[in-house]
């Protein structure tokens, strides 16, 4: 299995950002798939995830981001809307071998790369 993320960049705050995981060697739409990010000097951290139960997030990002799915292009994406100085850090995106989500990173067992997020004020 491995996961591609790539869509990072820099970006004005109150600006937008779509990230993307091309996902390889397992079916997406079988797995929770979820979104991670880690700032410098901080421990990674839950921002969402996607999976049999629906979609779900982090309280800090309700209503600016999106995960969403293309189960054709076996990709997910986290759309990033309205992002704030404090959205800075690298994302990550990550499979659970279970069809349900969970927030604590060890219950992921695939990795993407991650891909630098940085919010200018």
């Amino acid at each position: 299995v491995q996961l591609q993320a790539s869509g990072g960049g820099l970006v004005q705050t109150g600006g937008s950002l779509r990230l993307s995981c091309e996902v390889a060697g397992c079916t997406v739409s079988r797995y929770a798939m979820g979104w991670f990010r880690q700032a410098p000097g901080k421990e990674r951290e839950f921002v969402g995830a996607i999976g049999w139960s629906g979609t779900h997030y982090t309280d800090s990002v309700k209503g600016r981001f999106t995960i969403s799915r293309d189960n054709a292009k076996n990709t997910v994406y986290l759309q990033m809307n309205s992002l704030k100085p404090e959205d800075t850090a690298v994302y990550y995106c990550a499979r659970r071998n279970n069809y349900y989500y969970h927030i604590k990173p060890d219950e992921y067992d695939y990795w993407g790369q991650g891909t630098q997020v940085t919010v200018s004020s």
